[in-house]
């Protein structure tokens, strides 16, 4: 799976989305114009220590982006759409593309892809979700979809490692 954040603002979210990047092995790309450095403390402070666990990518454009991945599977996160994020198949290899926090994908964008927009549902009244919750709402049900291919389905508490009830009572 793949992340892309085109024109990212707040680096806090940007941060929190490169740790769930980590945590599921999908791959961040970004494009510019960013509205933070990739240096900056909230940013690193946000993704923690995982940002040497997570692969991410920086583009000069869109056009940068697309020359490199001319025939991946885009999806387009939208507010404007009209199909829910949970209407499609996602394939392994699927590039889940979000807008700004302020101002979300270009129009002209969005409508060049339509049969490829979604949707989060909200309630009536509702601008948008943040960001970050975005991301990991969607990505987790296209990893669902696939079987969280190389994700661990299974934790453990105190170190048993066995998860069984009866280790802890």
């Amino acid at each position: 799976m793949n992340v892309v954040l085109v024109h990212p603002e707040i680096p806090q979210n940007t941060g929190n989305i490169a740790r769930s990047c980590a945590a599921t092995g999908a791959g961040l790309h970004l494009i510019k114009p960013l509205g933070f450095s990739l240096s900056d403390r909230y940013l690193k402070r946000a993704g923690l220590d995982y940002w040497d666990m997570m692969h991410y990518e920086l583009y000069e454009d869109w056009q940068d982006f697309r020359t490199k991945y001319p025939e991946a599977a885009f999806f387009f996160l939208t507010t404007k759409a009209r199909k829910s994020y949970c209407e499609v198949a996602y394939p392994r290899d699927a590039f889940l593309v979000f807008g700004c926090e302020t101002r979300g994908l270009p129009e002209d964008m969005l409508a060049c892809h339509m049969d490829r927009c979604l949707r989060i549902p909200m309630a009536p009244g509702a601008r948008s979700l943040n960001l970050s919750n975005s991301v990991a709402i969607v990505l987790y049900e296209a990893l669902r979809q696939n079987g969280f291919p190389g994700l661990s389905a299974c934790g453990s508490l105190h170190g048993t490692g066995t998860g069984a009830w009866e280790d802890y009572v």
